[in-house]
């Protein structure tokens, strides 16, 4: 079994299924919007693994002791009142487009999730805008709130990572590691994946039976009476 926080916002549904399919092991998933705290106050068993934001000074400061693979990248987004007419074209959006709007949070790459939700309270309320990851703000937005991408040179898109301590790397982590890097379930660097192929080929010892050769029949027809 793996322990496995993964940041507010993001969505691994597929890959904890992916992997449980593979290998029949168990995640014990949270959802959470520190993971990192809770990765470094977790036991070592289960092995443990999050699911981070980055740029993350904590683990600028403790690089030498965790693995860290990059997996993909979140758009950056701005949330406006549904009103709004933003929300009305629904279409990605400049910076440049918004400016006179009352900013209730400004860009972070790694935003507090608390404060995300107390600005989109203000903007539900049609008061402003506020900034932060595409996916985050699409995952805590209501009815009243419309999430959009935004582009312009205040903004970037926001790495996500999963991290490990190096002293837990492990036969189930990689595997792990694997799925969420689009690997097949039967990949041969899947260690705990179905059983190898020698075991398959085992079952057609059987067919080597007197009168054939190699799953072919024996050539020479019916066998002549003396």
């Amino acid at each position: 079994m793996l322990s496995f926080a993964f940041v507010t916002g993001s969505a691994p549904g597929k890959w904890i299924r992916r992997y449980q399919q593979a290998t029949g092991n168990r995640i014990e998933a949270v959802d959470s919007p520190d993971p990192w705290a809770l990765l470094i106050d977790a036991p070592s068993s289960p092995p443990p693994v999050a699911l981070i934001r980055l740029p993350d000074p904590r683990l600028d400061e403790a690089s030498e002791d965790f693995h860290v693979v990059r997996l993909y990248e979140e758009a950056p987004g701005v949330a406006v009142p549904k009103d709004s007419v933003y929300a009305e074209v629904g279409e990605k959006v400049a910076e440049r487009d918004l400016e006179g709007e009352h900013v209730n949070l400004a860009f972070s790459q790694r935003p507090d999730v608390g404060a995300v939700r107390e600005a989109l309270q203000v903007v539900a309320a049609n008061v402003g805008i506020a900034y932060g990851p595409l996916p985050l703000l699409t995952h805590l937005s209501k009815k009243q709130v419309v999430p959009l991408e935004v582009t312009g040179p205040s903004v970037a898109p926001t790495p996500v990572a999963l991290v490990w301590r190096k002293a837990d790397d492990c036969d189930a982590i990689q595997d792990f590691v694997g799925i969420t890097k689009g690997r097949s379930v039967r990949s041969s660097r899947t260690t705990q994946a179905a059983k190898p192929e020698k075991t398959r080929t085992k079952a057609h010892t059987g067919d080597f039976r007197k009168g054939k050769r190699a799953n072919h029949p024996r050539k020479g027809g019916k066998r002549r009476r003396r």
